[in-house]
């Protein structure tokens, strides 16, 4: 029992342990991006890598013996590549495509089969990459832009009903409803007459498309403030006060 006469000294509870930092595999044919990746998260304190492949099928491997939290994964490797692998090793982790490639098809069938967001190198800084994976390993989709207009040019072109129904990113996660190619060209022409900028205009498509702000911001790589930001200022360029009033004016219909 404390006397009178001390410090009194409130009973603060422990402070909660730090996480454990999560665990990544990285498949990549090049050495030098793997151990560049490597170095680079595994010297923080929220993520380090546990194994790297060279290719699908000994990152499958790895991911057998590891256990990874999140794999990221190259899509052209030799042997087997990302996308053939894609299928085994979504049921094993969640997966991160990390790649060169955002080319239309490949995006588009990446997240078919099941990863978890598309990052294409060159359009991310490391601290963008490091939330990246934390994201994907809760469940919330990251896109760069790179990926997100090849996936949005599919959705609006002639991609087929039943291959959207098949995709949990885009209908889960996104629920996009695909534009057509006249509300398209119809956007495309709204942006001149409402003196939108290139985002503004990226952004009207994805709210037109019915995205929550929280996923353009994921879709985008930029933060959920800064699509209000530019909401705001579409609202304000578009004379109106709401997201169905402004889908209707960007595509003409009101």
């Amino acid at each position: 029992m404390r006397s009178p006469h001390s410090d009194p000294r409130p009973d603060f509870p422990a402070p909660a342990p730090a996480p454990p930092p999560l665990r990544l595999l990285v498949a990549d044919d090049n050495p030098v991006v793997r151990a560049g990746l490597t170095a680079l998260l595994s010297g923080r304190p929220d993520t380090t890598v546990v194994a790297e492949a060279a290719d699908g099928r000994e990152a499958y491997e790895a991911a057998l013996r590891h256990r990874p939290d999140v794999i990221l994964l190259d899509v052209r490797m030799p042997g087997v590549d990302g996308i053939s692998a894609l299928p085994h090793l979504v049921r094993l982790a969640p997966v991160m495509m990390l790649t060169y490639s955002h080319e239309t098809e490949t995006v588009r069938e990446a997240l078919r089969l099941g990863a978890g967001g598309y990052l294409v190198h060159g359009e991310f800084t490391a601290e963008q990459l490091t939330r990246a994976v934390r994201d994907v390993r809760e469940g919330r989709p990251h896109v760069t832009p790179g990926a997100a207009k090849a996936l949005l040019a599919s959705l609006k072109g002639d991609a087929p009903a039943h291959s959207l129904r098949q995709t949990p990113y885009t209908v889960d996660t996104f629920s996009l409803n695909p534009l057509s190619q006249v509300q398209r060209r119809v956007g495309q022409s709204s942006r001149s007459r409402y003196r939108l900028s290139t985002r503004e205009a990226e952004i009207m498509d994805l709210i037109a498309s019915g995205m929550t702000n929280q996923q353009i911001a994921a879709a985008c790589f930029i933060t959920e403030k800064t699509v209000k930001n530019h909401i705001n200022r579409i609202f304000a360029k578009l004379h109106t006060t709401t997201r169905s009033q402004a889908t209707a004016k960007w595509l003409g219909v009101s």
